[in-house]
Protein backbone atom coordinates (compact mmCIF):
# COMPACT_ATOMS: atom_id res chain seq x y z
CA UNK A 1 0.00 0.00 0.00
CA UNK A 2 1.08 3.30 -0.75
CA UNK A 3 -0.02 6.77 1.06
CA UNK A 4 -0.65 9.77 -0.68
CA UNK A 5 -1.18 12.78 0.13
CA UNK A 6 -2.05 15.98 -2.31
CA UNK A 7 -1.22 19.59 -1.96
CA UNK A 8 -1.12 23.08 -4.18
CA UNK A 9 -4.66 23.72 -4.94
CA UNK A 10 -6.09 26.73 -4.46
CA UNK A 11 -8.31 29.98 -6.12
CA UNK A 12 -7.11 31.08 -9.28
CA UNK A 13 -8.76 33.28 -12.05
CA UNK A 14 -9.35 31.72 -15.21
CA UNK A 15 -6.66 31.45 -17.33
CA UNK A 16 -4.01 30.75 -14.82
CA UNK A 17 -1.99 28.22 -13.83
CA UNK A 18 -1.49 25.73 -10.47
CA UNK A 19 0.89 22.95 -9.94
CA UNK A 20 -0.35 20.12 -7.61
CA UNK A 21 1.85 17.58 -6.07
CA UNK A 22 1.49 14.55 -4.13
CA UNK A 23 3.75 12.60 -1.92
CA UNK A 24 3.93 9.28 -1.40
CA UNK A 25 5.20 7.06 1.16
CA UNK A 26 5.42 3.34 1.91
CA UNK A 27 6.81 0.80 -0.58
CA UNK A 28 7.53 0.66 -4.10
CA UNK A 29 6.40 4.36 -5.15
CA UNK A 30 8.52 3.74 -8.31
CA UNK A 31 6.51 0.25 -9.43
CA UNK A 32 3.25 2.01 -9.61
CA UNK A 33 1.09 3.98 -11.99
CA UNK A 34 0.14 7.10 -10.89
CA UNK A 35 -2.94 9.33 -11.52
CA UNK A 36 -4.74 11.87 -11.10
CA UNK A 37 -8.79 12.25 -11.08
CA UNK A 38 -11.08 14.94 -9.58
CA UNK A 39 -14.84 15.48 -8.38
CA UNK A 40 -16.56 18.29 -9.11
CA UNK A 41 -19.98 19.17 -7.00
CA UNK A 42 -22.64 16.88 -8.10
CA UNK A 43 -21.15 14.67 -10.32
CA UNK A 44 -18.75 11.51 -10.48
CA UNK A 45 -14.77 11.17 -9.88
CA UNK A 46 -13.51 11.61 -13.59
CA UNK A 47 -10.14 10.79 -14.79
CA UNK A 48 -7.51 13.35 -15.92
CA UNK A 49 -3.97 11.83 -16.52
CA UNK A 50 -2.32 8.83 -16.06
CA UNK A 51 2.09 8.48 -15.69
CA UNK A 52 3.71 4.99 -16.05
CA UNK A 53 6.03 3.71 -13.60
CA UNK A 54 8.75 4.89 -15.34
CA UNK A 55 7.63 8.17 -16.42
CA UNK A 56 7.92 7.50 -20.13
CA UNK A 57 4.14 7.39 -20.97
CA UNK A 58 1.48 9.38 -20.27
CA UNK A 59 -2.18 10.00 -21.42
CA UNK A 60 -4.66 12.60 -20.67
CA UNK A 61 -8.63 13.23 -20.88
CA UNK A 62 -9.67 14.49 -23.49
CA UNK A 63 -10.54 17.99 -21.55
CA UNK A 64 -7.12 18.61 -20.58
CA UNK A 65 -4.87 17.92 -23.35
CA UNK A 66 -2.53 20.26 -24.41
CA UNK A 67 -3.34 22.58 -20.91
CA UNK A 68 -2.25 19.56 -18.07
CA UNK A 69 0.55 17.64 -17.90
CA UNK A 70 2.22 15.16 -15.30
CA UNK A 71 5.68 14.17 -14.55
CA UNK A 72 7.04 12.19 -11.74
CA UNK A 73 9.95 11.66 -9.56
CA UNK A 74 10.78 8.50 -8.56
CA UNK A 75 13.77 9.69 -6.42
CA UNK A 76 11.66 12.14 -4.43
CA UNK A 77 8.43 10.04 -4.55
CA UNK A 78 6.39 12.21 -5.88
CA UNK A 79 3.77 13.36 -8.42
CA UNK A 80 2.75 16.31 -9.91
CA UNK A 81 0.08 18.05 -12.55
CA UNK A 82 0.72 21.37 -13.95
CA UNK A 83 -2.47 22.78 -14.95
CA UNK A 84 -1.96 25.62 -17.37
CA UNK A 85 -5.05 28.06 -18.37
CA UNK A 86 -7.22 26.83 -16.13
CA UNK A 87 -10.99 27.38 -17.22
CA UNK A 88 -14.20 27.58 -14.52
CA UNK A 89 -15.28 24.22 -15.34
CA UNK A 90 -11.83 22.39 -14.21
CA UNK A 91 -12.94 23.44 -10.51
CA UNK A 92 -12.84 20.18 -8.84
CA UNK A 93 -11.28 18.44 -6.10
CA UNK A 94 -8.46 16.79 -7.90
CA UNK A 95 -6.86 13.71 -6.23
CA UNK A 96 -3.63 11.65 -6.93
CA UNK A 97 -4.26 7.65 -6.75
CA UNK A 98 -2.04 4.74 -7.09
CA UNK A 99 -2.49 1.65 -9.91
CA UNK A 100 -0.79 -1.44 -10.68
CA UNK A 101 -1.39 -0.70 -14.60
CA UNK A 102 -0.95 2.24 -16.85
CA UNK A 103 -4.37 2.40 -16.95
CA UNK A 104 -7.15 5.65 -16.95
CA UNK A 105 -9.42 3.40 -15.11
CA UNK A 106 -10.49 3.99 -11.45
CA UNK A 107 -10.59 -0.06 -10.73
CA UNK A 108 -7.23 0.47 -11.42
CA UNK A 109 -5.98 2.43 -8.34
CA UNK A 110 -5.85 0.98 -5.22
CA UNK A 111 -4.91 3.86 -2.93
CA UNK A 112 -6.16 7.51 -2.86
CA UNK A 113 -5.22 10.59 -1.41
CA UNK A 114 -7.57 13.00 0.44
CA UNK A 115 -7.95 15.09 -1.94
CA UNK A 116 -7.00 19.21 -2.63
CA UNK A 117 -9.62 21.64 -3.86
CA UNK A 118 -9.20 23.72 -7.16
CA UNK A 119 -11.66 26.98 -7.65
CA UNK A 120 -11.17 28.81 -10.84
CA UNK A 121 -12.85 31.56 -10.86
CA UNK A 122 -14.28 33.67 -14.74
Amino acid sequence: QVQLVESGGGLVQAGGSLRLSCAASGRSFSTYAMGWFRQAPGKEREFVAVISWSGGSTYYADSVRGRFTISRDNAKNTVALQMNSLKPEDTAVYYCASGSHYSPLPSNFGSWGQGTQVTVSS
